[in-house]
């Protein structure tokens, strides 16, 4: 049996973000600049494949999402009960959109500090959900 699309996401997410929570845990602070630059591409590739996973699942789901942007998902997503908070991922996607189209040291540190202080926490939530739906298929397949 193969795994569903969303599972195959979720696998990369978590790949991402278990590279996400070494940085969190041992404290952004403590980076060089070279870590910093990795844990900013780290946090872009993470999001990129969260907001992916939640519309690969939604859609497994009967839920469809059109069109496909990472707005629409977050936003059906929050209304369905996947996220809990609707705002850290929409700010998340702005920073995200604000990091990819010019360098600019002021939003990259604003961007570290916020997946410290709020981002982490929600990509935490996000993949201890799919984590669990991923062991309850797995249960009933059984």
């Amino acid at each position: 049996m193969t795994d569903t699309r969303w599972k195959q996401r979720f696998d990369n997410f978590d790949r991402a973000f278990v590279l996400l929570r070494e940085v969190h845990d041992s404290g952004i602070d403590s980076l060089s600049q070279l870590e910093r630059e990795g844990t900013i591409q780290r946090f872009e590739f993470a999001f990129e494949l969260a907001w992916k996973t939640l519309e690969d699942y939604m859609e497994e789901n009967g839920m469809v999402v059109t069109p496909v942007f990472p707005r629409n998902v977050i936003k059906e997503a929050f209304k369905t009960g996947l996220i809990d908070d609707g705002q850290v991922w929409i700010d998340m996607m702005l920073d995200r959109n604000r990091l990819s189209h010019r360098y600019n040291s002021r939003i990259f540190n604003e961007v570290l500090h916020k997946l410290s202080e709020r981002y982490f926490a929600a990509f935490d939530r996000l993949h201890d959900f799919f984590l669990n739906r991923s062991v309850e298929e797995w249960r009933k397949s059984d």
